[in-house]
């Protein structure tokens, strides 16, 4: 090396804090990838992609090869810069040359690559992977030398680096990634996939139209009030019973009724022909896994019972997609249209419209661990039936009973206030 000139060490020293940067930027580079956007990559047909997710697959030998090239290039740089610092500074430049060096390292070969990888992975990733690949092969004996004993002190703290799953992304994960991802999309879209991410966290007592509100035909009843709730029924499919819902013995399609009545076949006899068996479904059945029930035993509706067999409402197929694409139906029960604006941030709501459509509609954040309908979650704040003109406040929400009766609120004034959040109060 004495035979180099000064000018030919500084011009190595360059090239090799030139490689070390190199090595230093392409690890963090390749450790920072989006494994997901490299996948979709790969897959179509992307080669640099390909050979990042092949050196991936074993992080601890791409690991060992990055620091065993990065570890050589340091040695040899501290090697010439002492060099050059005893020619220019003599004995002194011993202590010299590792000051300098520690410092033009860390800014030129530590902080600057890898900051510019982080915040650029793929356009130093995908070229290193081509190098990576290149010189794994007589690099190899070393890199596995080195994994040999790596690899067994991780063995002693229980990790196997050869054991190692693949990444996956849980629930909540995903739904961070949609968010983050929704300037890249219609906002429609991004919607509809956390609504699609949402259907785990609801169950069909969420969304189920209440007992009250169910309408259907009572066998008992005369033939001409039979008639009447046949033409006048807003839905398609409604259950059948005797005297009172408990008593179900099915599901009557109307189109198919209503095309006997045309023909003025329609009789107590064609009409009993026609009804099919009633489909029942337990209470607390999350929406994800009954979509898949419904798909299964080819239904669009059935009927929610809890554990005592007792019927409480009735969800439909339609419920069920409004919640991933939003209300696309008339065919929906007058619950949903039970928000009524009187003022700036005023809304007049009834009784038995649903906690979670509210909040949906007005982004509100009214608490929907208890009961599913402003009727409920007012009932079991107050402990009692409230008279018309009771005040509460509910979190930062001030409602004012407008009108109840005997047994439950009818329409309720409700303002998003700014301040006293958890107090209850009537007058």
């Amino acid at each position: 090396m004495n035979e180099l000139s000064t000018a030919t060490l500084f011009i190595t020293l360059g090239f090799l804090i030139l490689l070390s940067g190199f090595f230093s930027g392409s690890e963090t580079a390749l450790m920072t990838l989006n494994r997901y956007r490299l996948k979709s990559l790969a897959d179509n047909g992307h080669k640099g992609a390909t050979l990042a997710i092949k050196l991936l697959a074993r992080p601890d030998r791409l690991l060992g090869l990055i620091l065993l090239g990065n570890n050589i290039v340091n040695i040899f740089a501290a090697t010439i810069a002492t060099v050059i610092a005893m020619r220019l500074y003599g004995e002194i430049g011993i202590a010299i040359a590792p000051i300098a060096l520690a410092f033009v390292i860390l800014v030129f070969a530590e902080v600057t690559p890898k900051t510019l990888a982080a915040l650029k992975p793929e356009k130093l990733a995908f070229p290193s992977a081509f190098v990576y690949t290149v010189i794994s092969t007589p690099l190899y004996p070393f890199v596995w030398l080195v994994n040999i004993f790596s690899n067994a002190l991780l063995r002693l703290i229980g990790i196997h680096p050869d054991k190692m799953t693949e990444q996956t992304l849980s629930a909540d994960e995903l739904r961070a990634v949609v968010v983050e991802a929704e300037h890249f999309m219609p906002q429609a879209h991004s919607d509809m996939l956390l609504g699609i991410l949402d259907l785990e966290r609801v169950s069909v007592e969420d969304i189920m139209i209440p007992r009250n509100e169910i309408t259907g035909i009572d066998l008992n009843d005369d033939w001409n009030d039979i008639e009447h709730q046949i033409t006048h029924s807003q839905r398609t499919r409604v259950p059948v019973f005797h005297d009172s819902i408990d008593d179900t013995i099915g599901v009557l399609h109307l189109r198919k009724v209503l095309n006997l009545f045309a023909r003025d076949e329609l009789n107590m006899d064609t009409l009993k022909g026609l009804i099919v068996p009633a489909y029942f479904i337990p209470a607390g059945t999350p929406l994800t896994r009954q979509l898949l029930n419904f798909q299964d035993n080819r239904r669009r509706s059935g009927l929610v019972v809890d554990e005592y067999g007792s019927i409480q409402g009735l969800v439909t197929l339609e419920d069920i997609l409004e919640e991933i694409v939003g209300q696309f139906t008339t065919d929906s029960p007058t619950r949903s249209l039970g928000i009524h604006k009187q003022g700036d941030n005023n809304y007049l709501i009834d009784g038995n419209t649903h906690i979670r459509e509210i909040n949906r509609a007005l982004d509100w954040s009214l608490p929907t661990g208890g009961p599913k309908t402003l009727n409920g979650l007012i009932l079991e704040h107050m402990e009692i039936i409230p008279q018309t003109g009771t005040s509460l406040m509910i979190e930062n929400y001030t409602i004012e009973i407008t009108r109840s009766s005997k047994n439950a609120v009818q329409t309720a004034r409700v303002q998003q206030a700014e301040q006293a959040k958890g107090s209850v109060s009537s007058d």
